[in-house]
């Protein structure tokens, strides 16, 4: 049921790109998405594309900033909302070395009734 998009400045290997979508999705099983439900956008941009802060909040951003945006349904306490912050986090520093002040996240929260897998219907909505 997650939808992900990871986004980043262009010029990382497919391993790398690869390994930022693993640490998002562990992250999220973690919290108790479905084994299997992995549907990722990993999309790369070249400067132009990807505009961020470098400091806004105090926080020092890189070159390796990679935005995560979560679609996902609405229910999450905010202490689930923490510990995913905190594992998307940790998993992509030890998967990939990328400094935490360069991972920024969003969720976007929505209700069962609005996915559809395939096949036209909304297999959730009941």
């Amino acid at each position: 049921m997650p939808f992900v998009r990871i986004d980043l400045l262009r010029g990382k290997d497919s391993a790398y790109r690869g390994k930022l979508g693993e640490a998002v999705y562990d992250a999220l099983t973690s919290i108790g998405a479905p084994k299997d439900d992995r549907f990722q956008v990993i999309a790369e941009h070249d400067p132009d594309g990807l505009i961020f802060d470098r400091t806004y909040l105090g926080i020092d951003r890189g070159d390796d900033f990679v935005a995560v945006q979560i679609t996902l349904r609405e229910g999450r306490t905010l202490e689930q909302k923490q510990a995913l912050f905190a594992a998307i986090v940790k998993n992509m520093v030890d998967a990939v070395g990328i400094r935490p002040q360069d991972v920024f996240i969003n969720l976007v929260e929505n209700k069962k009734e609005n996915w559809s897998f395939g096949n036209g219907q909304a297999q959730y909505a009941q």
